[in-house]
C-alpha cells in the first residue's frame, strides 16, 4: 500500500478502537447503574439505562458501517484483517452485553421494598466480577494484550461459581419463603443475566487472543458443578 493508504488505514483503525472503547464503556456504565437501580430501587436510574441502550446500538450501527468501508477501501490482509474481524465480532457482543444490563434495570420495577436484602446482597459482587472483566477486555484489546485477555478468561470460572452460589441460594430462600417465588425468580434471571455478561467478556477475551497471536486460547473449564447447560 502507498504512504498515503497506509495513513489513511492506520487512521480508521484508530478511529475503530476508539469507537469499541466507547461502546465498551458505556455498557459498563449500564452494567454498574442497573445494579445501583437494582440496590437502591431507583425506578429513574433503571429507566436511565433502558433508554441510554439507543447510544450503544448507535455506535454498533457505526462501527459496522466503518468496517464494511475499510475491508472495501483497504483490502487488509494478515494481522490487519484478523484484527478488523475482531471488531465486527466484538461490536455485537458489546451490544448485547448492553443488553443484559437494560434487562436487569427493566426488572427493578418488578422488585418491591419489601424484598429480603438476603438474596440481593449476593448480586453486587458478582457484578463487580462481571464489570471488572469488562474493563480489563477492552484494555486487552486496545493493548493486543493477549495475556491480560487470557486473564479474563481465567475468571469466568469464578462468575460460573458465583452464579451457582447464587443459584443454590436463591432456590433455599425460595422453599423457605414461598411467598417470594415471583421475586425471587427476576432475582435469579438477574443473576442469569450477570453470568451471560461473565460469558461475553470471556468470548471477547478469545477474539482479542486470536487477533493478537493468530492462534485460539486454551480450552478453558467451567466453574465446578456448573448449573448452566453445557453448549450455552
Amino acid at each position: 500500500m502507498s504512504e498515503h493508504t497506509v495513513k489513511a488505514f492506520d487512521n480508521e483503525i484508530g478511529e475503530l478502537r476508539a469507537l469499541i472503547a466507547e461502546m465498551g464503556g458505556r455498557a459498563e456504565a449500564a452494567i454498574a447503574e442497573a445494579m445501583t437501580a437494582l440496590v437502591q430501587r431507583d425506578q429513574a436510574l433503571a429507566e436511565k439505562v433502558v433508554n441510554n441502550d439507543k447510544a450503544i446500538d448507535a455506535l454498533e450501527a457505526r462501527i459496522e458501517k466503518l468496517v464494511v468501508q475499510t475491508i472495501a477501501l483497504r483490502s487488509p490482509l494478515a494481522d490487519d484483517l484478523r484484527e478488523i474481524i475482531a471488531v465486527l465480532k466484538i461490536v455485537g457482543v458489546v451490544e448485547r452485553i448492553g443488553d443484559y444490563a437494560k434487562n436487569i434495570a427493566r426488572r427493578v420495577p418488578l422488585i418491591s421494598h419489601r424484598t429480603s436484602q438476603e438474596p440481593l446482597a449476593l448480586l453486587p459482587s458478582m457484578a463487580q466480577i462481571t464489570r471488572e472483566m469488562m474493563k480489563d477486555v477492552l484494555d486487552a484489546f486496545a493493548a493486543r494484550d493477549p495475556a491480560k485477555a487470557m486473564g479474563v478468561i481465567d475468571r469466568d470460572r469464578a462468575v460460573d461459581d458465583f452464579y451457582n452460589s447464587v443459584f443454590r441460594t436463591m432456590v433455599t430462600f425460595m422453599m423457605e419463603n414461598p411467598k417470594t417465588i415471583s421475586e425471587s425468580a427476576h432475582i435469579l434471571f438477574i443473576a442469569k443475566n450477570l453470568e451471560r455478561i461473565g460469558d461475553h467478556a470471556t468470548n471477547i477475551a478469545e477474539m482479542v487472543y486470536y487477533a493478537a497471536t493468530g492462534t485460539h486460547p486454551p480450552e478453558r473449564a467451567r466453574g465446578a458443578d456448573s448449573l448452566k447447560p453445557q453448549g450455552e
